[in-house]
């Protein structure tokens, strides 16, 4: 079983002892993340479960950030640390260590992971796979694969992420990298296809969100399965129909992970806790009722109820998805090379 490692501190708190549980829930009564929104993945019943186990309330208020800019912004406040949590990118985790923003600290569930799902500070929490999401009032004949998105029958029709500035967007890159013959250590044929369907003037340049897939705006979306089928759920309450579509030319399992800030000593006991306890039962149980796949899961570690599972695709449709290991990109590259390569 693991344990803390290290025995460096931020002042003169120690990051490698195990958290005083008794200090939980005083520390935990106002809780300022960053990209970690309640609404994104279930975070907000799962930060709830977390609180109510010790006896806390937690105020928990959330400030919308890329992967990229919670580290910068973990980096910036280290004199005064206000941001204690966030949701990134996997592939951003060796980032956040390399940067020196996260604590020296695995918490014991880490040993449930593989080794590059989990770092310093930080540990896979759930995957989801790249997927199109489509608005099937609108779009007739909706897209299976990656080389369907070439149609000349989508012009302006496919909203993304950016990838400079969207890890949602970066997950795109490797997916689209993998089912064009790619890998982690070539990304290259994404680099094409992408440049190849932005000359096609398929890519919209309307934001992607649900308003404009429920509108028609942009009635093909790239985005996790996991969004997708929230979108689907809350689509259909307003009679709107929406399908959410694995390519069937290839996809990844993309896994999310929980950092946390190493500056914010006040409440590092708290922060250890919540790192131990996204692995939990109980925390994988809610990132699967929302829809997406909880990394032990995908582990074989976990066995989980029907119930947990029922807005899950079905198993069958999962058929083209590849686990790789997804901390071997660079992030950073993947930005640098979509300026260069697919913008310029």
């Amino acid at each position: 079983m693991l344990t803390a490692c290290g025995g460096s501190g931020t002042g003169d708190y120690d990051w490698s002892k195990a958290p005083d549980t008794a200090k939980i829930a005083e520390q935990g009564k106002d809780l300022p993340t960053y990209g970690l929104a309640p609404d994104w993945a279930n975070y907000g019943e799962v930060v709830k479960a977390f609180c109510a186990k010790y006896s806390g309330t937690c105020a928990h208020k959330d400030t919308d950030m890329s992967s990229s800019e919670e580290i910068v912004k973990f980096d910036a406040e280290k004199d005064n640390p206000i941001g204690t949590a966030s949701d990134i990118g996997l592939m951003w985790g060796p980032v956040a260590e390399a940067k020196g923003v996260v604590p020296d600290y695995q918490p014991p569930s880490a040993s449930k992971l593989k080794d590059w799902q989990r770092g310093k500070g930080w540990v896979a929490t759930f995957v989801g796979a790249p997927a199109f999401v489509v608005n099937t009032d609108k779009v007739q004949n909706p897209p299976k694969s990656w080389q369907d998105l070439l149609k000349p029958e989508y012009k302006g029709q496919i909203a993304i992420k950016n990838p400079t500035s969207s890890g949602t967007g970066q997950a795109m890159v490797v997916a689209a990298a993998v089912a064009n013959g790619g890998s982690v250590e070539n990304l290259a044929p994404a680099f094409d296809y992408f440049k190849k369907l932005k000359d096609t003037g398929n890519i919209s340049d309307v934001k992607m969100s649900e308003e404009t897939l429920e509108k028609g705006e942009a009635p093909i979306q790239i985005n996790y399965d996991f969004n997708g089928i929230a979108q689907k759920a809350a689509l259909k309450q307003k009679n709107v129909n929406v399908d959410v579509i694995i390519p069937s030319d290839g996809s990844i399992w993309s896994p999310s992970g929980l950092m946390i800030n190493k500056y914010n000593t006040k409440k590092g006991d708290f922060l250890k806790g919540f790192l131990d306890f996204v692995l939990s039962d109980q925390a994988q149980d809610l990132f699967a009722k929302f829809g997406a796949r909880p990394i032990r899961a995908l582990n074989g570690d976990l066995q989980l109820p029907a119930d947990a599972k029922a807005n899950w695709l079905p198993d069958s449709a999962y058929g083209p998805v590849k686990e790789i290991e997804i901390t071997k990109v660079n992030p950073e590259q993947i930005v640098a090379d979509w300026e260069a390569k697919v913008l310029a």
